[in-house]
Order: C-alpha cells, then sequence, then structure tokens
C-alpha cells in the first residue's frame, strides 16, 4: 500500500496534462482527462493518480491525513506563469487614460512616461515597501490559481535598486507558498542616467551587475528587452552571450512592437523562452518550430494596449512550436495577475483551443522555466500543486467569463486556498 498525508477524491472531472512535455500540435489537444478522478500526495510529492477505486486498492491513508471531497469540483495543475515583473512600486493608471486618449506605447516613453515612471516610482520604495506590495500580488495569484511564477527585476535599471528587487524576490520566495523563479532584467531599457551613452550601461551590466547578481545567486534567468530603440539585436547577443558565460538561463523580450529578428536570435543562442512574438517574421515562427526553445504569447499585452495585431499562436502551433502562455503582470501593459484570464484570451483572441490554452498555461509554461519534472502536469513523483474549480466541467474554465471560479488551491500538498480565502 501506498502511504499518503493528503486525498481528493471525487473529482467530477481531473485533468492532470500528463504525457511527453513540451507538448506540441495534437499533443496541446490532450489534457489527459479522468472522470471522477482522485489524486493523493505524501509529503508534498504525488503518489497516486486515477480514479477512486483503484484509490481505495492502492492507497493507505495516514491518521492524521488531510481529506478534500472534490465532488462537483474540476481539478487540474496549479497555472503556471512565467513571464510577469511582479516587485515594482506605483501604478501608471494615468499613462492608461492617455492611451485611451490615442496615445501609443512609444509616444508615452518619448513623453518620458512608460517603464520610467516606474523605475522612478521602485526606486523610491523600500525593499520593505515592495514585499508588503509584492505579498498582496502573490495572494491575488493564488487565489486565481497560480502556483509557481516566474519574476524579472527590470525597474531599478542601477545595480542597487536592480539588487533590491532580486533580494526582495529571494524573500518572498521564502515568506510565501507560490514557488518564486527569479529572472534579472537590467536590460529592461535604458536608463535615463545613460541617455546617449547605451554601450556604457551594456558594459556596467556585463563587467559589474551579472557577476554580482551571480555571486549572491540571486536570480536563475537573464532577460532582454530585444526592440526597436531599446536593445538592437547586437546589443542583446553581446548581453545574453556574457550572460551565459556566468551561468544564466535566457530569456528575450522578442518581437514585441518591430520585426527585429528576436525569435530567430532566441533559437540560435538556446534561449529557454522567446516572450511576446506579436511582431514575429515567418522564418522566427519556422526557427522556433524547429527548436527547443518556446514561444510564450502575452495575450494580455495586445488587449491592454488595444493593439489590432496579436501573436500567430495558431500559426505557431500548426507549425510545431512549444507554444507557452504567460500574464507579462506590469503596471504599463498587462495590469493582470490572472492566469485564468489568460486563458480566455488565448481562446478568444488567439484562435486557441480550450484544451491547448490549458496545456499552455501548465505543462509547456512548466518547460518555459525548466520546472516540468516538477510542475505543470499531475504526475506520480510531481509536486501536489491542485486547483479546484467550482464548474461544471471544464470548458467552463474558457465558456463562463467574468468569475473566478476556483474554489480551493493545494501546493506542495498543503491547503492554501479554501473556499476562495488565502488560509
Amino acid at each position: 500500500m501506498i502511504s499518503s498525508d493528503l486525498i481528493i477524491a471525487n473529482c467530477s472531472q481531473l485533468l492532470t496534462c500528463r504525457g511527453s512535455v513540451p507538448k506540441r500540435e495534437k499533443d496541446l489537444q490532450n489534457v489527459g482527462l479522468i472522470e471522477n478522478g482522485c489524486i493523493a500526495s505524501l509529503k508534498g510529492r504525488i503518489v497516486f493518480v486515477g480514479e477512486k477505486e483503484n484509490l481505495e486498492k492502492k492507497v493507505h491513508f495516514e491518521k492524521d491525513a488531510v481529506f478534500i471531497d472534490g465532488s462537483g469540483l474540476v481539478g487540474l495543475p496549479g497555472f503556471v506563469d512565467s513571464h510577469t515583473h511582479l516587485p515594482f512600486a506605483g501604478s501608471r493608471e494615468e499613462e492608461f487614460a492617455l492611451r485611451l486618449q490615442g496615445y501609443t506605447y512609444q509616444q508615452l516613453a518619448e513623453k518620458g512616461l512608460g517603464i520610467q515612471t516606474t523605475v522612478n516610482a521602485t526606486r523610491k520604495a523600500t525593499k520593505e515597501e515592495l514585499i508588503d506590495l509584492c505579498l498582496c500580488r502573490l495572494n491575488t495569484m493564488l487565489l486565481h490559481g497560480t502556483t509557481t511564477v516566474e519574476a524579472k527585476s527590470g525597474y531599478g535599471l542601477n545595480i542597487k535598486d536592480e539588487l533590491k528587487q532580486l533580494k526582495v524576490l529571494k524573500e518572498l520566495n521564502e515568506k510565501h507558498p507560490v514557488d518564486i523563479i527569479p529572472t534579472f532584467m537590467g536590460a529592461h531599457e535604458v536608463p535615463k542616467e545613460y541617455k546617449g551613452r547605451k554601450q556604457d550601461y551594456i558594459e556596467l551590466l556585463i563587467n559589474e551587475a551579472l557577476p554580482e547578481v551571480k555571486k549572491n545567486n540571486l536570480a536563475e534567468f537573464f532577460d532582454v528587452f530585444c526592440e526597436q530603440g531599446v536593445y538592437s539585436i547586437e546589443d542583446t547577443r553581446h548581453l545574453i552571450r556574457a550572460a551565459k558565460k556566468q551561468g544564466f538561463k535566457i530569456k528575450i523580450h522578442a518581437d514585441e512592437f518591430a520585426p527585429l529578428g528576436g525569435a530567430q536570435l532566441a533559437v540560435e543562442e538556446g534561449a529557454t523562452s522567446a516572450d511576446h512574438l506579436m511582431a514575429v517574421t515567418e522564418e522566427g515562427i519556422k526557427a522556433l518550430s524547429r527548436s527547443s526553445t518556446v514561444a510564450t504569447m502575452l495575450p494580455a499585452v495586445p488587449f491592454f494596449l488595444m493593439q489590432e495585431k496579436k501573436a500567430p499562436a495558431r500559426k505557431l502551433i500548426d507549425e510545431g512550436a512549444i507554444v507557452a502562455l504567460a500574464t507579462d503582470f506590469n503596471p504599463g501593459s498587462s495590469m493582470t495577475e490572472s492566469m485564468l484570464f489568460i486563458l480566455q484570451l488565448a481562446v478568444f483572441t488567439l484562435n486557441m483551443g480550450i484544451e491547448e490554452a490549458i496545456n499552455a498555461a501548465t505543462a509547456n509554461a512548466a518547460y518555459a522555466l525548466s520546472r516540468h519534472e516538477d510542475v505543470g502536469t499531475l504526475e506520480v513523483g510531481k509536486k501536489m500543486d491542485v486547483i479546484l474549480c467550482d464548474v461544471p466541467n471544464y470548458l467552463h474554465l474558457a465558456y463562463h467569463l467574468g468569475i473566478n471560479p476556483i474554489k480551493h488551491v493545494i501546493k506542495d500538498g498543503k491547503l492554501v486556498v479554501k473556499d476562495k480565502n488565502v488560509l
């Protein structure tokens, strides 16, 4: 008999998303559905997934085991949000109002708004203030089913404040149930102090910032905003090669507004993911489809920026690329912590099927963070990260809009959200 200290039984539907990861093409349509499914764990790791009759035959419930009745609920892996800018201060609702009047993202940046507004607020904030802000945001993410999140620096744009953001993430990872995967993004923008001296700032990042972040073990990934007017293809290649020498895994903000070839660069340099891709070229799509670099879609960005052009998710999937979904949670272009909302936007605006969107928000998103051996699917040996939704069936995750159906969240084998309240 298998011992278990936490059991979820009688789920009307249990979506395991099991199978080979990453999922491509037709595999994205398989959510590993088990009707009347049960799942059990011991010390935070899954020990059983299957039907109730086998649960009773194979699993021994320990004396103080926690039993959760999943009757009438749909269970699935906790969402993995593989692209966020979590640690920031301030907000940009005035900028948002200007956008409603017709200003573009680039025009706002020329007026000194945009990223620099958040940089100013984040530099002024203390580490303690940032922690308090982020704890509230993490609770919101947890209530909406996110159990693993990537979080970038990039609103300090100097060594002191970039390190402050990364130290905040390290402390948050120790304080909060959500697993936080840190990314150093000092190359988010060129700071105002280095206007006209971009190469000097790049050398600062390479010679001082990257070694300092690595020495203190503050980030796993390094990310660059490869975009017209920010960091060119040549700049980005120079930066990421230096980061790889320091031992960082690579992500790239690629082909968001201009078709620079960021997707091809991401593939050439073995980046874990290329993110955004609203302006990706045919060559970029072909390169991604032949690679292990994840194409991460951020559908809230064109929605929030009210842009017609969207990432070609359907073509990327049909060509065989690995597609993931993420929020891009940030105050300027995607003010949402909800992966469920992202899943719905993927269905309604990117022409993705519900099953494809679920796998892109779980299994493939975990792969985009090199965490697919631990999370993203419900299989024996993996973390017991499960969300239970009060819906008639999983199709309602996209069908019923404007609500949060997530009733319970289990993280690392512990009930952390009960009846829609964080414990």
